[in-house]
């Protein structure tokens, strides 16, 4: 790994560049139907039995609908953990301390830092506007992941974050997320033990 990478990317973008320059990124820069093209596209590395060290991230730069829709976001697959090296990247380790990072982190978690702004909140739709098509969820290039047999593009790492209304406690968890309408998801949360908080009343 080079010297640059010796700690983890601060956001995606720059865990992008990382992966570029690595050579562990390859950018698509034609149009991409997300409902039938992307993820078979991204799976064949997989389905053909790449060895670690040939898999790849993949950087969509011009993705549309089956419909004729037309997104100015990227879409990216297989950026986090599509091989041990794109994962080390991400950590800003090499891939034989991989182990040791998650280790550290459950002996010594950080605690969070409360903030009254954030990038995050720069892009509020709400309302009758969150209503109207391709202004709430529909404006993000969401993915259909196995074409002719999931109901829905899916968010695949959906951070959600649920309150029990009788006692308050809360839970975060990551979910798949099928978009079901422009103010609408559909999420399977388990009821296995240490499961989603709350989805008793869900």
């Amino acid at each position: 790994m080079t010297p640059f990478a010796r700690k983890a990317p601060i956001d995606l973008q720059e865990h992008l560049q990382r992966l570029e320059a690595l050579g562990l990124l390859t950018k698509i820069q034609v149009p991409i139907d997300k409902d039938s093209e992307l993820h078979p596209l991204a799976r064949w590395q997989f389905q053909g039995g790449l060895p670690d060290e040939q898999r790849r991230g993949f950087l969509f730069t011009e993705v549309k609908g089956a419909k004729g829709e037309t997104y100015d976001i990227p879409v990216a697959v297989g950026v986090l953990a599509a091989s041990p090296a794109i994962y080390a990247a991400g950590l800003g380790v090499s891939e034989d301390e991989i182990g040791d990072v998650w280790v550290k982190a459950m002996e010594q978690p950080i605690d969070p830092v409360t903030v009254t702004e954030a990038p995050c909140q720069e892009v509020v739709v709400t309302g009758d506007e969150l209503k109207q098509e391709g202004k709430g969820l529909g404006s993000l290039p969401v993915p259909i992941s196995t074409p002719g047999f999931d109901s829905a593009p899916y968010f695949t790492a959906t951070l959600c974050v649920t309150r029990d209304p009788e006692n308050g406690i809360r839970n975060m968890g990551t979910y798949r997320a099928a978009l079901k309408a422009e103010d609408r998801l559909g999420v399977r949360m388990a009821s296995r033990l240490s499961g989603a908080g709350g989805y008793q009343h869900w």
